[in-house]
């Protein structure tokens, strides 16, 4: 199963991104979207999985907080701040986050700490990022993509 995993897009789906979830079977955002309009274009693609961010009030007041998901036989917990992470990570094995804008791929205490960064408007000089990932029988595989900064 192909992953695209993406965070902090704020209002902002730019071509690279567009053109990478073409080749998704599910998208999993960690928050901060922006507008419904964006939402809308994610599920022309694939199935999304997607948290409400800091930035989601009003119009996302109906996203949930955290999301816990099985694919590719992976157990995935979703959170916008990962300091918001439920207290309970029983049988999670990747957790996704967003809110820093930074790129995160580490291991720590049996679970895989993803976050992609943002690829949506650049903000506070850090580079314009997401992830590609291979989920299957259990096993996980995952890419940096780095996106260009020139937004046409």
């Amino acid at each position: 199963m192909k992953l695209a995993i993406l965070s902090d897009t704020h209002g902002l789906l730019r071509p690279e991104v567009l053109e990478q979830l073409k080749a998704a079977d599910a998208i999993l955002h960690a928050g901060d979207i922006n507008c419904p309009a964006i939402v809308d274009t994610l599920r022309r693609y694939a199935p999304l999985y997607i948290v409400r961010g800091n930035n989601d009030k009003g119009w996302g007041a109906d996203l949930p907080h955290d999301l816990t998901i099985t694919l590719g036989g992976i157990t995935f917990c979703l959170v916008h701040n990962k300091k918001e992470l439920p207290t309970d990570l029983s049988g999670v094995e990747v957790v996704v986050f967003g809110h820093s804008h930074k790129y995160v791929q580490e291991e720590k205490s049996g679970i895989l700490w993803l976050n992609p960064g943002s690829c949506g408007p650049r903000r506070f000089h850090q580079e314009i990022t997401m992830m590609a990932a291979e989920a299957s029988n259990g096993t996980i595989r995952v890419e940096k993509i780095s996106i260009s900064h020139e937004v046409p």
